[in-house]
């Protein structure tokens, strides 16, 4: 069956590709004639997260887009950051190097975040300790969706997609024949220091172009409160840069791109400690004893750091008219090669590593019966390391045997999926489905038997009376059997399905509603975790590996998986001074997966927790959006705001780190060459809160951006800019960080940059 659908998925691809070399259209463009105006319209848009010219505000979701001078004047060092503060998101901060975003109260892995519509496949959905590898200053857009995408983009998309626009493959020739732009900034509360160009060239129907950035920062100053004026371990830096071609015409293109990613951050509140930590049947030991060795004896001075490396080819094309019936097709390739090293002082304790070759292809046929739809294949192979890891630095021991050296997580996926809308009068209507079937099999480590002749001959005489002559074998076929016991094969066939209908009321108002059924197997993580994760000072225990902890936890099956059904209701105005988006959400969700803790030591001097991945019954509900006004022709005030209420149904506890509710305003002037912003949030206090957690306190945060362009009626212009976070330099934890005390947000920060276009 997997071969079966491998060669499918490349078939339907490669054919993608070779037949249809100089088709374009846009997934917007019209097509058919149209039908009786009294019964139906021809929906000329099928609703997707595709490029930044398809998004659709008439979308059954919350759809938030980002780009332009929004998302030039917003970005920060990291994804989640850049996106914290847009209605309905918060963030998953892991100091200056890693942060993650926070849609409707869930992160990775409930939250997809692709590339032009391809998957990214880096390692941030396995640890929150891992940085999203997306660079904010090479972005063209973003495209947020708050909403089930599961039935476009698979289980992990149940909460929301995130799809990262960038132009490393040209869609379009340069209009006089070249084109580009440049940035500089220097900011104060972590000297952070970057820059970015980009520039296509166009060669006849060729465009050419390459992109690169570099990005320096040190750790991040703190407001008084903390204890320190700077967040040890909180620095990042890195650099990279892509190059890519494309041939187009006027109906199409294909393209390619290589990129290249390094990046070095720190881990702060680490605590190397948690090396010596393991289980004890229910309780957690972190006492050195018995072969666990602490390398630094009791020193917690060091730096703890992440070395990372990613390299990426994407292969792109979107065409029109590629068969009969057919109105646009759409191939994205990926091939990615992910490593990376936590290193603890002179050590490296842990390696991270993921290589993923992904294909997907999209067809949308032209209208028929008034519907128009896109069907799609999907197909991924990948082989992922890291989990269960540490104590890299130490050599296999004399007089021992076991396994030497990691277990690789092989991983393919398959599936299929269909998205149809049309327009019944006023009513757009518009339904998906997506079949998945994936496996995920766990290579066994190398054994190996290293005894001198004195130990072995000591040895020998007691293992022939119990396993035989050949008792090394049988050591060898046991040792194999229980690793194989404790790692099953794991199957998953997951499948999901959303309706969503859209009342046009006028012109200016719309409400939509969207039902979805969202299927999630677990990753890796969730089922295989035994060991340290040395980032969060915690020790982890899997789904499929509870039993190997201990006897008197319920067995959990590799079958676990995570249905939700969920409801959203989106309100909207789109046009006139008063323009709003407001979107309620409801979901009532079937075996959650969380790491609950069981408890927390304190041997060591550090406390580490003992995490066991578990599932409950929850619902999740709340509100989000905003509403903005135009006050002048150059002015506008917008108020925003989001909240989340969760409940475990399945017993009497609450759900860790869900995000406190928040209420803000932000005020725009664009006047002449002048931009100016300043926005003030709110964000309550969180005393809703898991028995092992502790309340958050409420916070306000301050933040302003001015700007000053040199040519304001020009298309293209030279612009200096401040951007100042935290004006008024308040201490703030996060209440959605796995390192909350340890890692608070940033002090007051300014920066100050020049970007230009041409």
């Amino acid at each position: 069956m997997r071969r079966v659908m491998r060669h499918l998925a490349l078939g339907v691809a490669a054919m993608a590709v070779t037949g249809s070399a100089s088709v374009f259209a846009e997934e917007g463009q019209e097509g058919g004639s149209e039908l009786d105006a009294d019964a139906t319209r021809v929906i000329d848009k099928v609703v997707t997260i595709g490029t930044l010219a398809e998004a659709d505000a008439n979308s059954a979701l919350p759809l938030e887009v980002l780009s332009g001078a929004e998302l030039a004047n917003r970005r920060q060092g990291g994804l989640g950051e850049t996106l914290a503060g847009l209605p309905g998101i918060h963030l998953d901060n892991f100091g200056g190097g890693a942060s993650r975003p926070v849609i409707r109260g869930q992160t990775i892995p409930r939250i997809e975040i692709l590339s032009d519509g391809a998957n990214l496949y880096d390692v941030s959905s396995v640890a929150p300790d891992h940085a999203i590898t997306a660079e904010p200053l090479l972005l063209d857009g973003i495209e947020v969706l708050r909403g089930s995408a599961a039935a476009r983009y698979g289980g992990n998309a149940l909460n929301g997609a995130i799809n990262l626009i960038d132009g490393k493959i040209p869609k379009h020739l340069p209009e006089h024949g070249l084109e580009g732009g440049a940035e500089a900034r220097f900011g104060t509360g972590d000297e952070e220091a970057a820059a970015a160009g980009r520039a296509t060239l166009g060669l006849g129907q060729f465009a050419l172009h390459v992109e690169g950035f570099r990005r320096a920062s040190e750790n991040y100053a703190v407001p008084d409160g903390f204890g320190s004026d700077k967040l040890k371990d909180s620095f990042s830096e890195g650099d990279g840069y892509s190059v890519g071609g494309s041939w187009i015409t006027s109906k199409g293109y294909i393209g390619a791109a290589y990129s290249r990613l390094d990046s070095e951050y720190g881990l702060p509140g680490h605590s190397h400690k948690n090396a010596v930590c393991h289980t004890h049947g229910t309780d957690l030991h972190c006492a050195a004893h018995g072969g666990y060795g602490d390398p630094f004896g009791s020193s917690d001075d060091h730096t703890a750091k992440i070395n990372l490396r990613a390299d990426r080819i994407d292969v792109r094309a979107d065409y029109a008219d590629v068969l009969p019936g057919i109105q646009n097709a759409r191939v994205r390739l990926s091939y990615t090669d992910y490593e990376h090293d936590e290193i603890d002082g002179p050590f490296i304790f842990t390696t991270y590593s993921n290589e993923v070759y992904d294909g997907r292809v999209e067809l949308t046929h032209k209208p028929v019966s008034g519907f128009v739809g896109t069907f799609g294949v999907q197909y991924t192979e990948g082989e992922f390391t890291g989990i269960n890891v540490n104590d890299l630095y130490e050599e296999f021991p004399e007089n021992g045997w076991g396994f030497d050296g990691p277990s690789y997580h092989q991983t393919e996926n398959a599936g299929i999926f269909l998205s149809e809308a049309r327009a019944f009068g006023a009513v757009d209507l518009e339904f998906a489905i997506r079949k998945d079937w994936r496996e995920i099999d766990v290579t066994v480590p190398p054994f190996r038997m290293q005894l001198t002749p004195e130990i072995e001959a000591l040895y020998a005489p007691f293992f022939v009376v119990i396993y035989g002559e050949n008792w090394k074998e049988v050591l060898e076929a046991n040792s194999i059997e229980t690793f194989k016991k404790r790692n099953p094969t794991s199957k998953h066939d997951p499948l999901s399905a959303s309706i969503g209908a859209t009342w046009n009321l006028d012109s200016d108002y719309s409400i939509a509603l969207s039902l979805a059924h969202s299927e999630r197997a677990p990753n890796i993580r969730e089922l295989y975790a035994y060991g340290n994760n040395l980032a969060t000072n915690s020790y982890e225990v899997g789904l499929t590996q509870s039993r190997r902890a201990s006897s008197s936890f319920p067995v959990s099956t590799t079958d676990v998986l995570e249905k939700t059904d969920s409801l959203n209701l989106t309100f909207r105005k789109t046009q006139g001074p008063t323009q709003f988006e407001v979107g309620a959400f409801y979901m009532d969700v079937e075996d959650y997966i969380f790491a609950r803790l069981i408890e927390t030591d304190d041997e060591t001097g550090s406390p580490h927790n003992y995490l066991l991945y578990v599932t409950a019954d929850a619902k999740f509900s709340g509100i989000d959006g905003q509403i903005s006004h135009q006050i002048s022709q150059e002015s506008r005030l917008t108020v925003f705001g989001d909240y989340v209420h969760t409940d475990m149904t399945s017993e009497d506890d609450e759900l860790p780190r869900i995000p406190p509710a928040r209420l803000g305003v932000r005020y725009e002037l664009d006047k002449g060459p002048i931009f100016a912003e300043v926005e003030f949030i709110h964000t309550f206090d969180q005393d809703r809160i898991a028995s092992y957690e502790t309340e958050t306190d409420s916070y306000n945060l301050v933040n302003g951006t001015v700007t000053y362009r040199l040519d304001p009626d020009a298309e293209k212009s030279t612009e200096f800019f401040l951007r100042g976070t935290n004006l008024f330099d308040e201490l703030a934890y996060v209440h959605t960080s796995f390192v909350k005390s340890q890692s608070p947000l940033r002090g007051r920060n300014l920066v100050l940059g020049v970007r230009t276009s041409f």
